[in-house]
């Protein structure tokens, strides 16, 4: 959340001496110019980190890394070799890693954002960005790679009609094969980082300004209160720390195992 708007969540308890809690509205943040909002603008300056990164790792590459050369070996390590190759295939993954990469640092920055101060907004806490991820970047390139390996009729056959099922049974399986593999598979990518990120945010957001009301307008046992409420907003701070990461690792895995599926004999 915006730091405007948990200042102005703030006034509001404090004008009100009434608890308002947190919802679906804070993340609807006001425009800075024009149309651009400050998710748009976190989306560009997430490039600019994720680039600018990389560029200063491999500027002077040594033979035993420093540093800031290990940690961008080992991010490239894990989206090559523990998601691409494991999840495409040893021999299919090579030119799937750029891609894997970029989504992997691409939603990890975006979801690290909300817990920097000042900024403190996880952009796939919005739903059109992973959706535009999902529905736009993985979903038409595991199409383009299945059709392109398999040509049309065989990819559609492998996708909708699968192998060793009696005949009998896919005019009942192949609708919902059809429904799981063009509809559900690209929804449901999204919506767990989404998820992960709007809840988790919403939940830190409650702990923190449900303490700070007790604090301030509690009775003696209400300031009590506002000391766990705070303890569990730093524990919450942690854990979304780690859903953050986890959730960056689940959208390049599921992305590598859709393009593996689609690249799949069978």
């Amino acid at each position: 959340m915006a730091a405007g708007e948990l200042g102005r969540s703030m006034r509001i308890s404090l004008r009100a001496g009434t608890f308002e809690a947190p919802g679906a509205g804070d993340f609807a943040l006001p425009p800075f110019f024009g149309p651009v909002t400050k998710p748009m603008v976190l989306v560009v300056l997430s490039v600019v980190i994720i680039a600018g990164f990389f560029l200063l790792a491999t500027r002077r590459p040594r033979l035993v890394p420093g540093r800031l050369q290990f940690a961008a070996e080992w991010v490239y390590d894990l989206a090559r070799e523990r998601i691409a190759r494991d999840q495409i295939g040893s021999a299919d993954f090579r030119p799937f890693v750029p891609l894997i990469l970029a989504l992997f640092t691409f939603v990890l920055v975006n979801d690290i954002f909300g817990l920097i101060p000042l900024v403190q907004f996880p952009t796939m806490g919005r739903i059109g960005f992973p959706v535009a991820l999902a529905v736009f970047v993985v979903f038409p390139l595991c199409q383009v790679v299945g059709i392109r390996r398999h040509g049309l009729r065989g990819y559609l056959k492998n996708q909708l009609f699968p192998a060793g099922v009696p005949k009998a049974v896919y005019p009942l399986l192949t609708p919902i094969e059809a429904f799981l593999r063009f509809f559900m598979d690209p929804l449901t990518l999204a919506i767990r980082v989404f998820a992960a990120m709007f809840a988790g945010h919403l939940l830190l957001l409650a702990f923190t300004l449900g303490g700070e009301f007790l604090l301030l307008h509690g009775n003696g046992l209400g300031k009590a209160v506002s000391v766990v409420a705070f303890a569990f907003a730093v524990l919450t701070t942690f854990l979304e720390a780690l859903v953050q990461v986890v959730q960056a690792y689940i959208f390049a895995a599921l992305s590598a195992i859709y393009i593996g599926r689609a690249l799949a004999a069978h």
